[in-house]
């Protein structure tokens, strides 16, 4: 079993922070499970791209409001505590926060911790052989 709080990431070479949001990596693919935990923080009044070529992310929202938008077709979806987007066909989007967002963030495969988006917004798919 293994327990681990946010105050154990934070500040640490898991917690990555960015001019738009902030991500404390919880469950990295070093545990073996199969899949990584983030708590991401978006910041009030930003805008973020991503594009997750590489992985599926899932994002439940806890706190704060926004919009997320599905850049292939243009539609647009509230997000609001209690809502939760699947990126399961590798979707380019939009966040747009108007309320600090703060949501747990699932991807699979798994993050290593050491990866940075690139111009594309994009993951590289990093193992922890590499």
């Amino acid at each position: 079993m293994l327990v681990r709080t946010l105050a154990e990431v934070e500040d640490t070479d898991a917690d990555i922070k960015s001019e738009t949001w902030r991500s404390k990596r919880i469950i990295l693919a070093k545990e073996g499970v199969g899949f990584s935990v983030h708590e991401t923080t978006l910041y009030e009044g930003t805008e973020s791209y991503f594009w997750y070529a590489n992985h599926i992310e899932a994002v439940f929202i806890t706190h704060g409001e926004g919009e997320i938008e599905d850049l292939a077709t243009g539609e647009v979806h509230q997000l609001a505590p209690g809502s939760l987007y699947l990126l399961n066909d590798h979707d380019k989007h939009k966040v747009r926060v108007r309320k600090e967002i703060r949501c747990v963030c699932v991807f699979n495969p798994p993050v290593t911790g050491r990866e940075v988006h690139d111009e594309d917004g994009v993951y590289p798919l990093i193992t922890e052989d590499a």
